[in-house]
């Protein structure tokens, strides 16, 4: 670098730099080294290569196993509350363009995706609901929350609380406490009930985003829920893993003939419920059931009592450790659930795990239509909404697989 900066530097291997010149935000403990300065956790440092050329500049945490997260690769750069507003800036920015009226209920911040690493931030009308899991980020919400809301207001959006739901192990790893609670800002409320109601594909949901999972809601799935409604006119649905019921809604309202919501979750299936009688959907009913239980002891009966099967399961993994006993549970259930379906029948399977990747799950479904002795005829390929942008440098922005297929 042929400029001086006052930043700690460190040089990192060349599979490092090979990484960060595609474009990667991560640099891992073991290829980075201090060569001059003195870092903190949650401090600013640059990155060189062997040779001294600049590579990028990021946030450090040597509690993590990613040391380095990468903001950026200006040198010019100075990370003053400035820099973050325009990052939250251009995050809403691009919500405000590609989600037109569904803004009031999205994605504003993707982590990576939108240069804020480790950082969440979902809507829902008028409470932002935050996960912060990168030190670097904790230490300087204040000035990101702050824009978050004065941006929005200054677009003409009402928000009255920001709530945090930082209580996730990952916290741990960073060296930050698990917790959840109202942000005080000036002239926010921090004593709501932790309900807001959503209008999603014309049907209003209840969400519980203090006890909810995750956020409170899953908005990746928004537009893959009304291309699987789209098929559900006049069919009898089983929708497996319906959590709180937009998937099941969704085909409801869509002139289902009957919808048979599943989830193991009983808490869960309450608040289906209560979706359910909000909407005004008769057509729809709810099982307490563990779904591979259920699949099995559908297959042994060779019901025939479902045309159009939905498969929304949790991730099975989330480390490459995990892969294969991943592997065999989407197989099981996708395999089950071909096998059930007639011909002509319809079926909607995905997975929300990056580890499980689109390559691994197309070859999983090819083999269990093989052992279903069924033919797959694709009708869509899906991924998440378009607030969850896929960098194509990140491949971790890049999780769900969405397909919609008629079994022939």
């Amino acid at each position: 670098m042929k400029t001086q900066r006052e930043f700690p530097v460190f040089s990192v291997t060349e599979k490092a730099e090979r990484s960060l010149k595609l474009g990667h935000p991560w640099v891992y403990g073991e290829e980075a080294t201090l060569v001059s300065g003195h870092c903190e956790n949650g401090g600013i440092a640059d990155i060189v290569s062997r040779k001294g050329r600049y590579l990028g500049t990021g946030f450090i945490n040597d509690h993590s196993k990613i040391l380095v997260r990468i903001l950026s690769k200006n040198p010019n750069d100075t990370f003053d509350s400035a820099f973050f507003e325009r990052r939250v800036r251009y995050a809403l920015e691009y919500r405000k363009t590609v989600m037109g009226e569904d803004f009031s209920c999205c994605r504003l911040i993707f982590g990576e995706a939108d240069g804020l690493p480790g950082l969440t931030v979902d809507r829902f009308s008028d409470v932002l609901v935050a996960q912060v899991l990168c030190l670097g980020i904790d230490q300087r919400k204040d000035v990101i929350f702050s824009s978050l809301v004065k941006t929005l207001r200054g677009m003409g959006e009402e928000i009255h609380a920001v709530y945090e739901r930082n209580d996730v192990a990952l916290r741990e790893k960073e060296g930050l406490v698990q917790y959840k609670g109202f942000y005080p800002l000036e002239g926010l409320r921090t004593d709501l009930s932790g309900h807001v109601e959503i209008c999603e594909n014309g049907l209003y949901f209840d969400v519980d985003y203090m006890e909810g999972q995750k956020t409170g809601y899953f908005l990746d799935q928004k537009y893959n829920r009304r291309a699987a409604a789209a098929l559900a006119k006049g069919r009898n649905v089983l929708d497996c893993f319906t959590h709180t019921g937009p998937f099941a809604l969704c085909a409801a309202a869509a002139g289902a003939n009957h919808v048979t919501a599943v989830d193991v979750s009983k808490t869960a299936l309450e608040e289906a419920q209560r979706n359910a009688q909000r909407n005004s959907l008769q057509n729809i009913s709810f099982l307490c059931a563990d779904v591979f239980d259920l699949l099995t002891e559908l297959a042994e009966k060779k019901s025939r009592e479902y045309d159009f099967i939905i498969l929304d399961p949790p991730a099975f993994t989330k480390s490459r450790s995990t892969e294969k006993n991943a592997y065999r549970g989407y197989k099981e259930i996708n395999l089950k659930a071909m096998k059930l379906l007639p011909r002509g029948g319809y079926l909607a399977t995905c997975s929300c795990s990056h580890f499980m990747s689109d390559s691994m799950f197309r070859k999983m479904l090819a083999e269990a239509a093989s052992d279903a002795a069924v033919s797959l005829r694709q009708i869509e390929a899906r991924q998440q909404a378009k607030d969850h942008p896929i960098l194509w440098n990140v491949p971790e922005t890049d999780y769900l697989k969405f397909y919609l297929f008629q079994i022939v």
